[in-house]
């Protein structure tokens, strides 16, 4: 934690419009990463389906799963 902290002091010495850079920049990797992850996670459900490993479910059983996330 104390790594976060030392970043988040180094990052307030820096001026209002470097900090508001730095925030876009993050949040902007930060929706990367997430689909990266949503891509990665939607290519293993894809194979696994291809090799049978998924078991075939009825829309309502799929919904209820959903439902129940």
């Amino acid at each position: 934690m104390s790594t976060v902290n030392s970043a988040l002091e180094e990052i307030m010495q820096l001026d209002y419009t470097s900090r508001e850079m730095i925030l876009e920049i993050l949040k902007k990797r930060q929706i990367e990463a997430r689909r990266e992850d949503i891509a990665k996670n939607a290519r293993k459900s894809i194979r696994d389906y291809q090799r049978g490993k998924t078991p075939a479910k009825s829309l309502s059983e799929t919904l209820d799963h959903l439902e129940n996330l």
